[in-house]
């Protein structure tokens, strides 16, 4: 999880590539977007398959759906992210790369990263 200042094409694409760039581009064989126009600039990522998911079809993006549903415990809809701190979001990250997943065999992804790599 990485906090962005706004949502511009070119603060998005910074922070993805940064991202892919920290962990290499094998951890990210794919990444699907929806068509929101702070996605605009990355198809220009460098190292990994991007695909756009069609409007109005959430389940292209399962995945990132049932992330966003987790990441709603912590932060509800209506609550604005612009106050909340890098602490924060460190914790949530803590707290939902230790939480087995069924996706995972009820591996918590902590451990599965670490078997894999």
């Amino acid at each position: 999880m990485v906090k962005i200042p706004d949502y511009h094409a070119g603060t998005c694409l910074k922070a993805l590539q940064d991202t892919i760039d920290d962990y290499g581009a094998k951890e990210f064989e794919s990444i699907t977007f929806d068509n929101g126009s702070e996605f605009a600039k990355l198809s220009e990522i460098v190292g990994t398959q991007i695909y756009f998911a069609h409007p109005y079809s959430p389940w292209e993006r399962g995945t990132n759906e049932n992330a966003n549903g987790l990441l709603r415990e912590f932060f509800p809809k209506g609550k604005s992210l612009r106050a909340i701190t890098l602490v924060e979001i460190q914790a949530v990250q803590s707290a939902l790369n230790h939480r087995p997943r069924r996706i995972l065999n009820y591996l918590r992804p902590c451990d599965y990263y670490r078997c894999m790599a």
